[in-house]
């Protein structure tokens, strides 16, 4: 059975930092792409970062360049969202998704992210 189980949300003030985590199991990770997506209340989910299966690619929707970081690891089956400098409008509901062979998607439960002082 597949399962991404992210980790890492929390309360966190104007400008401060949070790590995500996404653990995966019973997937062949390493031939995913991963991406990270968000839902803020009242609005429909959103695209955050997307890297590809051997870390070459790395992209990013716009509001969060410079800002937050992907990354993966092959060997532990996890990819991280590092989020720096974060802002209100940052809150939300984050996603890990897995795209695989096939068109197969797969995804995370969600973790939350309050940017709030």
């Amino acid at each position: 059975q597949v399962q991404l189980l992210e980790s890492g949300g929390g309360l966190v003030q104007p400008g401060g930092s949070l790590k995500l985590s996404c653990a995966a199991s019973g997937l062949a990770f390493s031939s995913y792409t991963m991406k990270w997506f968000r839902q803020a209340p009242g609005k429909e989910r959103e695209w955050v970062a997307t890297i590809d299966t051997i870390d070459r690619m790395k992209l990013y929707t716009d509001s969060v360049k410079g800002r937050f970081t992907i990354a993966r690891d092959n060997v532990e089956k996890t990819v991280a969202l590092q989020m720096n400098n974060l802002k209100p409008e940052d809150t939300a509901v984050y996603y890990c998704n897995a795209r695989g062979p096939g068109a197969t998607i797969y995804w995370g439960q969600g973790t939350q992210v309050t940017v709030s002082s």
